[in-house]
């Protein structure tokens, strides 16, 4: 199950990199990329999956420098979240976490955290990555 699992991850990942490339944000060597691990105290997992997804909602919607943020979970273990993150700067990231919705969150969400794992990734091959999006079509 977490080989899938990672194998879901880097592919959201590569098709979030392919559109931070045609918008030009993957041209930036400051942007930056992150992958969220959550686990959620599981009396709380409905209420924190609502929260998040207003944020996550609000931050792309409103935020020029969020390229992305996609809420995930395990379908097997609903109280483990993963989200991956994309910020055309660090300065975005810095910026995000100064935000109304994002403060509102992580007070809301406080307490329903059971554990947080923060990870900083880097991408492997940026140009092969437009495949995908080929595929879909």
């Amino acid at each position: 199950m977490e080989v899938s699992l990672c194998r879901l991850t880097y592919a959201v990942v590569m098709l979030l990199m392919v559109s931070a490339t045609n918008t030009g944000f993957a041209q930036k060597e400051d942007m930056m990329v992150r992958i969220s691990e959550i686990e959620i105290h599981s009396a709380y997992v409905d209420q924190y999956r609502a929260i998040l997804k207003e944020e996550a909602g609000a931050s792309v919607r409103l935020e020029p420098g969020v390229i992305a943020i996609f809420p995930m979970y395990q379908k097997a273990e609903p109280t483990q979240v993963r989200i991956l993150e994309i910020y055309a700067t660090r300065e975005a990231y810095e910026s995000h976490l100064k935000t109304p919705h994002f403060q509102r969150y992580k007070t809301m969400t406080l307490n329903m955290v059971k554990s947080l794992k923060l990870i900083d990734m880097e991408t492997l091959d940026a140009k092969t990555m437009s495949v995908i999006f080929q595929k879909l079509k």
